[in-house]
């Protein structure tokens, strides 16, 4: 355990893309930290000091969940126009405003308005990160991959560490004190991204990837969009692990409430630990696709563990659910990176941004859509829901593996004669 954190922390100071990745992987961590600060303390904000209704902050963070969709393709499309490193920039001010704006509002009306304006920001950024990782870091960009997400955990945790003391003084004053520190985050992260340079403009090609199918747009590109629209349901593990796993665990198990915690650490351990291994054994096209298919029996794994809980005692249960929340920051780790590989190697070199753009929209559409297809279809239908679930993410699995495969061959195919008529 010591010798991987010492290496992951060799890794941090000197990441792929040099001293620019270092100074946006130090961001990324101060972003994820006022976000772990906002997840926290966001339903009690909206709950006891603007004092709205459960139905009410249920609709105003499914509206800004759809409205979080949009961010992804706009920032794409707009990074094809424009540097990545200023509008990264106005992503973190527009969500310091926004945020700021949410401590004076008090009307359901206006907050619904300045968080579904927070979330398609935080959807671009996460999209401009997602370039300027692909632009800077090149061919080693698996690797940076890992990095930032051990660094986003390591942020995401520290910031709910944070939230807890907040949480635990109970004021209205603690609540407002942590929604400022979510809109600082931002102006701190906005400064350090202005301390780097302007990635590349263009990213080598490499491997496939030389002259994939033309088309103007991802929008006309088939074979993308099929890979973005599969990347849906694989995207299902966060809201198994959000949502799933603590509420069947309440609902229909004896195991203990006390574990409910657990399962986020057990993610964000594995997650810091396990990242940058699994990317090391995911590089490549070969590779990025085999990735797909050991999610998804992963995540059949873990349906099945779930499922199985309801049947056992209480220490029998708990122990199936902790393994089922193994099982899924696992399939987490396989899809992150495959998800991030196939995203890049699968997209034109000259119109990357705008594809990637379009790529990050899956994990935006199973954000709103993932809770309540688990909430009103998999778990209302028992442990025949998670069967059926696992089954059909499998089965997505091996399609997506199919199409993968089936266009890397067609751009392997093109890459000669593309080469003849350059």
């Amino acid at each position: 355990m010591g010798r991987v954190r010492r290496g992951l922390v060799a890794q941090l100071r000197n990441p792929p893309g040099g001293r620019d990745a270092r100074i946006m992987l130090r961001a990324l961590a101060v972003d994820r930290a006022g976000t772990g600060l906002w997840a926290a303390s966001s339903v009690l904000y909206l709950t006891f000091v603007t004092h709205l209704g459960a139905q009410r902050i249920g609709i105003l963070l499914g509206a800004a969940g759809v409205a979080g969709i949009a961010g992804s393709p706009l920032a794409g499309r707009l990074a094809g126009r424009f540097p990545v490193r200023p509008l990264l920039i106005g992503c973190h001010l527009l969500r310091l405003v926004t945020l700021t704006l949410v401590l004076l509002c008090t009307r359901f009306e206006a907050l619904l308005v300045v968080v579904a304006v927070t979330y398609l920001g935080d959807r671009a950024a996460k999209t401009l990160e997602m370039l300027f990782a692909t632009r800077a870091a090149g061919e080693r960009r698996a690797a940076y991959q890992a990095l930032s997400r051990s660094a986003a955990n390591a942020g995401y945790g520290l910031g709910a560490g944070l939230a807890a003391i907040g949480l635990a003084v109970g004021t209205a004053d603690a609540y407002r004190a942590l929604i400022l520190g979510n809109a600082l985050s931002f102006l701190v992260a906005a400064a350090l991204v202005w301390r780097t340079g302007e990635p590349g403009g263009r990213v080598v090609p490499t491997g496939p990837a030389m002259r994939p199918v033309r088309a103007r747009s991802p929008w006309q590109d088939g074979g993308y969009l099929r890979f973005v629209l599969l990347d849906i349901p694989m995207n299902l593990d966060d809201s198994v692990l959000g949502v799933g796993l603590p509420l069947w665990l309440v609902n229909r198990t004896s195991a203990p409430h006390a574990l409910v915690p657990a399962f986020l650490v057990i993610n964000t351990v594995l997650v810091v630990l396990l990242q940058l291994a699994v990317s090391r054994r995911a590089e490549g096209p070969r590779r990025a696709v085999r990735a797909v298919l050991l999610h998804g029996v992963l995540m059949f794994a873990c349906c099945a563990l779930l499922a199985a809980s309801t049947g056992c005692g209480t220490w029998a249960a708990a122990g199936a659910l902790l393994a089922a929340a193994v099982l899924v920051t696992m399939a987490e780790l396989m899809r992150s990176v495959s998800s991030w590989e196939l995203a890049v190697l699968l997209a034109p070199p000259d119109a990357r941004a705008a594809y990637l753009g379009a790529a990050g929209m899956s994990q935006s559409i199973q954000k709103s859509a993932g809770p309540p297809l688990l909430t009103g279809v998999v778990m209302a239908a028992g442990p025949a829901g998670w069967l059926a679930l696992g089954v059909a993410v499998a089965g997505v699995a091996v399609w997506q593996r199919r199409c993968c495969e089936q266009r890397l061959r067609t751009m392997e195919a093109l890459e000669p004669v593309a080469g003849r008529v350059g």
